[in-house]
């Protein structure tokens, strides 16, 4: 009877998992709120129902007391995540919060499967990480000085990094993990959010050559560290994720190409240079050769992988424990073969989807440090999820990176969550800046909490930026919206400095129109006067009172200032 369960649960998780993937892109399509809002809730739905049936199989299959306990600590923990989230940040990104979710569902199903021990171990430490993660976007939206911090970060980053190069001891073939009373974690996770930091804001400070040079140099300063340290999938990381950001930051593929070229050429020079180096290498191309030494950790990926096939043998029903270190480097491996390809292709889907929302979002923002940063954060997930993955299927050699929120580690999850709150930090700020509201929608809700999408976040019969309704009784006109008295009163587009205006900024004056910033001699010139930019015929720039004697001063100062730059 178990093993029929156990069958019948493993179709039943490719399904849901397969509906979750799905509602993962179907939502970037959806513009309407309620379709969007119930999409995110079948998703809850979905995850809650694959986080059951997995916990159903291991009660039969499990000796353990205390597993009913730590099922519903994992469920009011996920729980609480979505409503906090939701309550406390309701302009957060829902997909990002769910995803992030679903992707820990899954490393709690995975690890619990693999070791009991190292699961509740991991829970306590995702749960503080979740608590900094709820604190971190107030911090972004208070802290302006973030993007002026660019060499303490990086001799942050640096000296960490350099840190662990004296003090920490080999653990399997490199320098990754420090110890202080008792606790051990791997500085080289928090490095890469630090590194991010402090691109981001060399580059948001200046990308002329002299800063790209300076900047390519505290790069290449930690991806050497690294190598050093023998952290080749760490190096990587950094190297590929500083690519994406000066290209982003310079516009120049010069760079581009020159980085790539860099690279390459660092590549061949550690192969030759470094031992560990050729060793992975060599392992990469025939694991086999060597499959009862260094060979025997890709080679049982390879097997577990193919003794999976497309739809997994089950929960408990495969041997995933015969990958060394398999909590840490091969988690794939280990989905593969109890859940199947087909699971292992969705998973691949939640991952893209989130590498599409960054990358949404950091093109969204008009701060150029946190557009660089956004990007450098979901760029650094991504590479690291790629990592991952392609070692494990020897597409590429093995980096031993661990895979985001499923892997055991307590460092990776940690940075990782940081990530994801930094990110929604960024992306909660600039959609209050600009009065956006809840995914994607501009325009304010109505008295009765009706919202009213408008094009740049002031609609019909809905709130102006002060709050007060519309139509008002008392100022309103018969659009519904307010005037000073001169029966033009302010269009659907909004509002310019007190000034009525349409279309595209201020009403024409007499064909021409007066600049914001008139009168400015320095800034005189044919765009000084573009007939779509001016104020109104009865209106004057702030430099004036309105009489009859500044308007006809005014206008001589206009064409005196127009045959002059002719």
């Amino acid at each position: 009877m178990t093993k029929l369960i156990i069958d019948i649960s493993k179709y039943v998780l490719l399904v849901l998992i397969a509906l979750y993937a799905l509602q993962s892109y179907i939502i970037f399509k959806k513009k309407n709120e309620d379709a969007r809002e119930f999409l995110f809730l079948r998703q809850n739905v979905l995850m809650f129902a694959i986080h059951f049936i997995a916990f159903t199989v291991f009660y039969l299959k499990m000796d353990e007391s205390t597993l009913f306990y730590f099922y519903g600590a994992q469920a009011i923990y996920l729980g609480a995540v979505l409503v906090l989230f939701r309550n406390l940040y309701p302009r957060a990104s829902k997909l990002l919060v769910n995803n992030m979710c679903m992707l820990i569902t899954i490393g709690f199903i995975m690890l619990t499967r693999i070791s009991y021990d190292q699961s509740m171990k991991q829970f306590k430490i995702l749960a503080i990480a979740t608590v900094a993660a709820l604190i971190i976007p107030i911090l972004v939206k208070k802290l302006k000085f973030l993007d002026k911090l660019g060499y303490i970060y990086a001799l942050g980053g640096i000296g960490l990094l350099g840190v662990v190069l004296v003090f920490a001891k080999f653990s399997y073939g490199s320098k990754l993990s420090l110890s202080i009373g008792g606790f051990t974690f791997q500085p080289s996770e928090f490095v890469k959010i630090i590194f991010v930091f402090a691109v981001a804001s060399l580059l948001a400070k200046a990308t002329d050559f002299k800063h790209v040079v300076i900047t390519t140099a505290i790069a290449g300063a930690h991806v050497l560290i690294l190598v050093v340290s023998k952290d080749l999938g760490s190096a990587l990381i950094f190297f590929v994720t500083y690519l994406v950001m000066l290209y982003v930051g310079t516009r120049d593929w010069r760079y581009l190409f020159l980085g790539i070229a860099a690279g390459v050429i660092a590549s061949v020079a550690a192969y030759f240079l470094f031992s560990h180096v050729r060793v992975r290498v060599q392992v990469w191309k025939d694991p086999f050769a060597s499959y009862t030494g260094d060979g025997y950790q890709v080679a049982q990926s390879l097997f577990a992988i193919g003794a999976g096939g497309w739809f997994g043998t089950g929960l408990y029903q495969g041997s995933p424990t015969m990958i060394p270190i398999v909590e840490q480097d091969f988690m794939f491996s280990a989905i593969c073969e109890e859940l199947g390809g087909f699971f292992a292709i969705c998973l691949i889907l939640i991952y893209m989807s989130c590498f599409i929302m960054f990358v949404n979002i950091a093109f969204k923002m008009e701060n150029k440090f946190a557009r660089l940063a956004s990007l450098g954060l979901g760029c650094t997930f991504s590479v690291q999820v790629f990592l991952t993955v392609g070692g494990a299927m020897k597409m590429i050699p093995s980096t031993g990176v661990t895979l985001p929120f499923i892997s055991y580690g307590g460092s990776s999850i940690m940075s990782t969550v940081i990530m994801f709150a930094i990110v929604q930090g960024f992306y909660i700020s600039r959609r209050e800046e600009r009065g956006e509201y809840p995914d994607g929608e501009y325009g304010y809700y109505d008295e009765y909490g009706n919202f009213y999408p408008g094009p740049d976040g002031y609609a019909p019969y809905g709130y102006d930026e002060n709050g007060y309704p519309y139509p008002y009784p008392k100022d309103g006109h018969e659009n519904g919206y307010p005037y000073e008295g001169d029966g033009y009163g302010y269009p659907e587009n909004g509002y310019d400095n007190g000034y009525p205006y349409q279309e595209n900024g201020y009403m024409p004056y007499q064909q021409v129109g007066y600049d914001e910033n008139f009168p400015d001699p320095q800034n005189s010139g044919p765009d000084l006067y573009a007939p779509d930019r001016g104020y109104g015929m009865n209106e004057y720039d702030e430099e004036t009172d309105g009489s009859e004697e500044e308007s006809n001063e005014k206008e001589r100062h206009k064409f005196s200032l127009r045959r002059k730059s002719r």
